[in-house]
Formats: C-alpha cells, structure tokens, sequence
C-alpha cells in the first residue's frame, strides 16, 4: 500500500482581503478531534472520502461532495467516517464578517443568520465554495477574492439560513448607486 495514502496535512491560514476570516485546508486519516467550540461558523467542504462528527446530540457523516455547516459556540467532534480519512476546505468566519455582509446588502440582521441543519448536498454551492477557497488562495486582487466572497456566502446563506434576498437593482440606498455610477465610469481605471 502506498505510504501517500496515510499521509496527513494540515494548511491554515488568514487572507489579507477578509479580515478575521480563517481558512483550513486537510487531508486527515487517524486524526481525531476531541470535543471543541469555535467562535465563529464552519462551512466545510468535502473534497474525498468521509468524515464523521457529533453535533447537536446526533452523530452526522459528510462524504465527498458534501457540505457541513456548524454554527458559532456548539459542541462538535470529528474523525474519519472512512477507512481513507478524509479531505476537505473549510471557512472559519466570524459572525461579524456575515453580519457585516448583510449590512452591505441591506439584508434584515436582527441577530446573526443560523444555519439549518448541519449536512447538505447542494452541488451547485460546494463548486461554489471549492472555487472561491481555492481563489482566496491565489493571488486575485482584493477586490475580486471580496467580490467571489460576497456573491457564494449570500448564496449559503439564502439556502441554509433562511435569508431573504436582496433589494432589487435600483432599490439600494442613495450611497451604494452613487458607488455603482462612480465604478461604471471609472471600469478601465477602478479607484
């Protein structure tokens, strides 16, 4: 059996253009995490093989494909659901950095979103959310890897949190269509 197989990685890191925003990309085969909290969200995404946790009193089993999503300030644990272990990208925001996107987009925020269930398929959003991993990870300008953040987490949270859309182009406020002429007619030298 080839020795790769077993090997187990870990990569965590911090973006410059999100601020508080934590990013995990592993491979873990026997790893096993003991039961922890973090203060903000997880929002994992399955690359290969499975991973098993304790959530919420049940136990839950995410394979490749799939998304786990964990609110802020609950009990989880975490090991392989599968003889190879499992690899995933996982976003670790702080609930300031959501609330502060729906302040951006005018969206109701009385308290932080929650999410509804823990395991989901939803292919559309994993490429989604594989794709806007891997671009935080590349050398994208900030402005691109913020605009890809804005668009795929409204996207997660319209479809796991129960937000509500967006106001209608033309309907934002007074600043944000100022800001949108400012940028139209700037588009080849953006301020």
């Amino acid at each position: 059996m080839d020795a790769s197989i077993h090997s187990e990685n870990a990569r965590l890191w911090h973006p410059a253009s999100l601020d508080g925003l934590e990013l995990l990309s592993a491979r873990f085969v026997d790893h096993r995490f003991a039961p922890h909290v973090h203060d903000g969200y997880v929002i994992a995404v399955l690359e290969a093989g499975a991973e098993r946790y304790r959530y919420r009193g049940e136990e839950h089993l995410v394979s490749a494909g799939g998304l786990a999503l964990l609110n802020p300030d609950e009990v989880h644990t975490g090991h392989k659901g599968h003889d190879d272990g499992w690899r995933y990208r996982v976003f670790y925001p702080p609930a300031e950095l959501f609330q502060s996107l729906l302040g951006e987009l005018d969206l109701p925020s009385r308290s932080a979103p929650r999410f509804a269930g823990s395991v989901h398929r939803d292919a559309d959003l994993v490429a989604r959310l594989l794709d806007l991993h891997r671009h935080l990870e590349s050398g994208a300008s900030a402005l691109q890897q913020q605009t890809a953040w804005r668009e795929t987490m409204l996207a997660l949270l319209q479809r796991h949190a129960g937000l509500g859309s967006a106001r209608a182009p033309g309907l934002e406020p007074l600043a944000v269509g100022h800001a949108k002429e400012m940028l139209r007619a700037q588009l080849a030298e953006p301020p």
